[in-house]
């Protein structure tokens, strides 16, 4: 069970993008956030997590690489033990294949097929670190997805 406050607030902004539809609202409760945490010199877990969900509520494919590439650069100043404390369930390895993949998505859409295909990579060579789980299940089946958007007809 998460028991950080903040992440608690970031899930609220994820179930109003993802459970009501309410992709607005839920990019006003990023910004918010985002401003409270300090930024990108906030808690790295707080960095991550935020910045991966700001991604998603993004109308420009530009702005969202931009926070996909802050949680990526988060993600490398966790550790396990602070995702613990916070309630994740997750390791900081099983953050790594969603946050690629995202990148991944975001170069096809870019029509960057080359960085787009090293970040499916680098998504794949981690799902090692989820168990097969609905989350791990949801990760896969959108490599699955983006490896045959991504295979020359």
């Amino acid at each position: 069970m998460i028991t950080d406050p903040t992440m608690v607030r970031i899930g609220e902004g994820v179930e109003l993008h993802h459970g009501r539809g309410q992709r607005e609202a839920a990019r006003q409760l990023f910004a918010e956030i985002w401003e409270e945490i300090g930024g990108e010199q906030g808690d790295p877990l707080h960095v991550c997590v935020l910045a991966h969900s700001m991604a998603d509520v993004q109308d420009d494919v530009h702005e969202e690489l931009v926070w996909d590439q802050r949680a990526l650069a988060a993600v490398g100043l966790l550790t396990d033990d602070r995702v613990a404390q916070a309630g994740v369930t997750l390791s900081v390895a099983g953050l790594y294949p969603s946050l690629h993949l995202n990148l991944a998505e975001c170069y096809r859409k870019l029509d960057d097929l080359g960085r787009a295909r090293e970040h499916l990579q680098q998504a794949q060579a981690g799902m090692g670190a989820l168990g097969d789980d609905e989350y791990g299940q949801l990760i896969k089946s959108g490599l699955e997805q983006l490896t045959r958007q991504l295979t020359p007809q």
